[in-house]
């Protein structure tokens, strides 16, 4: 039985993992912590994480980065296996999950879905198959509240694909300052927002006389959710690392 503590366990999130694990039955939340202090749910709640007295086996963050100095804290202390499924991380924070995965196994991914890392995978192919013969144009999608353009999601397609390049491509945010033909060196990057729109990425190489296009669409938030669960399963009794959710798709 896997045994997780749900650090954001009252945020939208960390509500959507609880509800999920209670149907399986080989994964368990064992406790939460949360600044809230939530009252309806059915485990031991601490405001602060370092106050937590119950053992795990992984703790799953899907809180605020400025949560992230106390959680990897704890984890480290207490050789925790962490799943750090919080977004906007500065880039600091990022180089210091290198650092813990020193001490402990840390799984993070920019994005939790099994799907959009396939997506990653196979844009990566196509993209140093048609390299010097496609245009790579990115185009993403999301709901109006969402403040971050373009997402972390996009950047982290684009930057699997420039892994992939002999000759890795600019980004591309914006054309509207200039009146030119496009660079065979762009990499477009568009960001879309409107309504309730969960999430939805397109990769588009567009060659001569022909179109290719590998797109996402995420019908709920349970998908990211899910994804931060698998991770929970995949990084128990792993040695010291860093993970991601290209290292699932790997193991397949």
């Amino acid at each position: 039985m896997l045994k997780i503590l749900m650090n954001g366990c009252s945020g939208r999130m960390g509500r959507v993992i609880i509800n999920l694990v209670k149907d399986m039955d080989n994964a368990s939340i064992c406790a939460g912590c949360d600044i809230s202090l939530p009252t309806d749910l059915d485990i031991p709640v601490f405001k602060d994480i370092e106050e937590c007295n119950v053992d795990s086996d992984v703790v799953i963050d899907f809180s605020h980065p400025s949560a992230f100095s106390d959680v990897t804290a704890y984890c480290m202390k207490t050789t925790t296996p962490l799943v750090m499924a919080t977004t906007g991380l500065s880039e600091t924070q990022v180089d210091a999950l290198s650092n813990a995965a020193n001490v402990i196994p840390v799984f993070h991914s920019a994005n939790m879905s099994m799907g959009i890392n396939l997506l990653i995978e196979l844009a990566k192919t196509a993209s140093a198959f048609t390299e010097g013969l496609f245009d790579i144009e990115i185009i993403e999608k999301h709901h109006n509240k969402k403040l971050d353009a373009p997402s972390g999601t996009a950047l982290a397609i684009a930057d699997g694909i420039n892994s992939a390049l002999k000759k890795p491509k600019t980004h591309a945010y914006d054309r509207t300052g200039y009146r030119k033909e496009r660079n065979d060196n762009e990499l477009g990057i568009h960001a879309i927002r409107g309504g309730t729109i969960v999430g939805e990425h397109t990769v588009i190489l567009a060659g001569r006389n022909e179109v290719i296009e590998i797109k996402h669409e995420a019908m709920s938030r349970d998908i990211f959710a899910s994804g931060a669960i698998k991770a929970a399963q995949f990084i128990k009794g792993k040695p010291a690392g860093l993970y991601s959710m290209q290292d699932i798709i790997k193991s397949k």
